[in-house]
């Protein structure tokens, strides 16, 4: 039986338990974090960062997460039952492929009593596993990561039930409706609610960037 790791969050996210897999050796989150552009939000990602340092010990568990949840479908027997009301999935990495969330979606089924928010930019493999037949729980929040700072989406893309934008730290203030709070304090992210566009001053290092250059 595969043992999935559940992190405690600190910090920001402190409260919040998270299901993660390890950025590292995703590969769609390092050739995001290559990127040539400028604007891109993974050339600054805080967990390929994280993990490379301070948090490298992190690194066996979260890889273990990705190989689970990536692998196989896991068996009924295998998903995991959580008492967690709610919880984060990819506060680092990101999708890895099919199977990745189609387990997902079924630790959500298997967890009615639980909101997940899943933060991601794989829209391909969202729209792959939906066209397979899957259907969303209700209780499956999906985030789409806007890879772009200060290209505000207004809108999330199909199936998705918000955005959560990055910008400028004086760019669209008066719109900025992520600004430090604990997340447990808001949960805008972990609940169905009539805000789907999340914006928020880009950070590094837990930091808020003020001046972007």
């Amino acid at each position: 039986m595969p043992n999935i790791h559940v992190s405690k969050m600190t910090n920001k996210l402190d409260g919040l338990h998270a299901i993660s897999t390890n950025t590292i050796t995703n590969e769609f989150c390092q050739k995001m974090n290559a990127s040539k552009k400028a604007n891109h939000i993974c050339r600054i990602c805080y967990s390929n960062q994280m993990l490379k340092s301070y948090r490298k010990n992190m690194q066996p568990a979260l890889q273990r997460n990705s190989d689970a949840l990536s692998q196989s479908v896991l068996d009924d027997a295998d998903i995991p039952f959580y008492i967690h009301a709610f919880m984060r999935i990819n506060a680092h990495g990101e999708l890895i492929n099919n199977n990745h969330f189609i387990n997902i979606i079924n630790i959500a089924l298997k967890n009615p009593h639980c909101n997940f928010a899943l933060w991601t930019k794989r829209k391909d493999i969202v729209n792959r596993v939906i066209n397979l037949g899957y259907d969303l729980p209700s209780n499956l929040i999906l985030v789409y990561s806007n890879p772009t700072i200060n290209k505000v989406m207004y809108e999330p893309p199909k199936h998705f039930h918000k955005v959560f934008n990055n910008v400028e730290y004086e760019h669209k203030t008066e719109e900025q409706n992520c600004t430090g709070q604990q997340c447990i304090n808001c949960m805008l992210c972990y609940n169905h609610n009539d805000t789907s566009v999340i914006i928020e001053a880009t950070k590094l290092n837990g930091r808020t960037i003020k001046n972007a250059n």
